[in-house]
């Protein structure tokens, strides 16, 4: 039976490379968001209709991120990877360019497919890379994502304030990031599909394996998406504080969400992903609680950043426990990656909908129970790895055949 040695310092740079790679992505979103106004008054919108246009992103990933098992399989992940994350970074021009509505949407189609695309070959390069350091680094490569996010939005608010065209902010940082991007990509794992190994379907269904893992992964997503456009409103509406103080309540969540994760692998190492996740799904449900209960702002501030704290590296471990949980590892993530995105589109407006027909304290009410979701089925993360997959196989016919060549 054969046996594949990794070097550990190609190992390492590896991992720093993919880091890199995640905080570009993460930068592109900070990047655009800050600029949302602009594109908005440029395109002369409505807030329903921008509320509209800003459902293609997400509609654009689902739609292609089955495509991206595929393009790895074709091309290499490493190549896949840097042709992917460049279409990304320079899809960032094209919102600010769109004259209106139709533009706009198509724009955002694109921008979203991009993005699905590149998220779910650089989680893929990240699940091998930590199947073979055999440590958890998920969490940590997230934790670069929102780190990226708030270098691009910081910058952003920077544009904005000097007034600038968003249209030669987003192009200055469009080449920016697509240059450091294909420098980080040159780090990367050069994994290449075995001549006998069949490619994935252009599209397909998720398998039943994403769809379990996806579910937690839904209900954490669910949570996130809900806290970030609603917990000011919340503030705002229920507990009646002043502007500054409702807008400091979704900082102190994306706060404590990006610290987490940073300092999520070492959690993970000690305590294991079922654990973690369990005792998260528990804290995160403590804070929906004391964001429910809350009769001062303080306390569902304090409710939201445990929010934050406890679902900040469920994502990270769904994704990993997906790429550990088959012999097509993107195959795999693009399925729980959909189901995530999905979840995203919809909680904000669940939230709202289920507001308007009773309180956004009952919205609440709802995002604690699918807090408890992540403790009673926190278990469909336990998978076999594909290695010891391979490793039963082999032993049972006799022969060893290694996982993607690098």
């Amino acid at each position: 039976m054969g046996e594949v040695v990794y070097d550990v310092r190609k190992l390492k740079r590896a991992r720093y490379a993919v880091a890199a790679v995640f905080c570009v992505h993460g930068a592109v979103t900070g990047s655009f968001a800050t600029r949302v106004p602009w594109i908005q008054e440029h395109a002369g919108l409505s807030a329903g209709f921008l509320g509209l246009a800003l459902a293609f992103p997400a509609i654009g990933a689902s739609v292609a991120m089955p495509l991206a098992g595929w393009v790895s399989h074709r091309f290499g992940a490493r190549t896949a990877l840097r042709g992917l994350l460049a279409l990304w970074t320079m899809a960032l021009i094209l919102p600010s360019l769109a004259p209106n509505l139709l533009t706009l949407c198509a724009a955002l189609f694109v921008y979203g497919a991009t993005a699905g695309m590149s998220d779910v070959a650089m989680n893929a390069l990240g699940v091998e890379v930590e199947t073979r350091m055999k440590k958890s680094i998920m969490s940590g490569l997230h934790g670069m994502w929102s780190v990226g996010a708030l270098i691009g939005s910081a910058a952003g608010t920077v544009a904005a304030h000097l007034g600038s065209d968003a249209r030669l902010h987003h192009a200055l940082a469009a080449v920016t990031l697509t240059a450091i991007g294909l420098v980080a990509c040159q780090g990367v794992l050069d994994l290449q599909a075995e001549a006998e190994e069949a490619a994935p379907p252009r599209f397909s269904l998720p398998p039943k394996s994403a769809l379990l893992i996806g579910a937690v992964g839904f209900c954490a997503v669910f949570a996130e998406g809900a806290s970030l456009d609603w917990s000011a409103v919340y503030l705002r509406d229920v507990l009646d504080s002043s502007a500054g103080v409702a807008a400091a309540s979704t900082t102190g969540f994306t706060l404590t969400m990006a610290i987490a994760r940073l300092a999520g692998d070492s959690v993970v190492d000690r305590f294991g992903s079922v654990r973690t996740v369990r005792v998260g799904g528990v804290v995160a449900a403590l804070g929906g609680l004391l964001v429910v209960l809350a009769p001062h702002p303080a306390l569902a501030m304090c409710g939201f950043a445990m929010l934050g704290l406890g679902i900040a590296v469920v994502v990270p471990l769904a994704f990993a426990a997906a790429g550990r949980s088959g012999p097509n590892p993107s195959q795999a993530i693009a399925g729980v990656a959909t189901i995530t995105y999905t979840s995203g589109l919809i909680a904000p407006s669940a939230i709202g909908t289920l507001a308007d027909a009773t309180s956004l304290v009952v919205s609440f009410g709802l995002v604690t129970v699918l807090a408890c979701g992540l403790v009673a089925f926190a278990g469909v993360l336990r998978t076999e790895s594909r290695e010891t997959a391979v490793v039963a196989s082999a032993d049972a016919t006799g022969a060893g055949t290694p996982g993607p060549r690098a």
